[in-house]
């Protein structure tokens, strides 16, 4: 790998970060953790929250992005 293609690269994981930054600074991902599947468990002295369906659409999202930039980059 270039010199050139890591700074792509990195230039693009930084606006990803700012983009995704943004979405939680304005609320748009207030859905995370609140999707039917979410396992949340509240009890006096006792808290557990384990995002297994909200966890599994970000993993989702993310392969999916992976998979069209090895396409559109081959």
């Amino acid at each position: 790998m270039s010199s050139q293609e890591l700074g792509k690269l990195i230039v693009g994981g930084g606006v990803v970060l700012v983009l995704l930054g943004l979405l939680v600074w304005t609320g748009a991902l207030s859905w995370f953790g609140r999707l039917p599947g979410d396992l949340r468990v509240e009890r006096p002295g006792f808290r557990l929250f384990v995002p297994w369906v909200s966890l599994l659409v970000v993993s989702g999202a993310i392969n999916l992005v992976i998979w069209l930039a090895r396409r559109l980059w081959r």
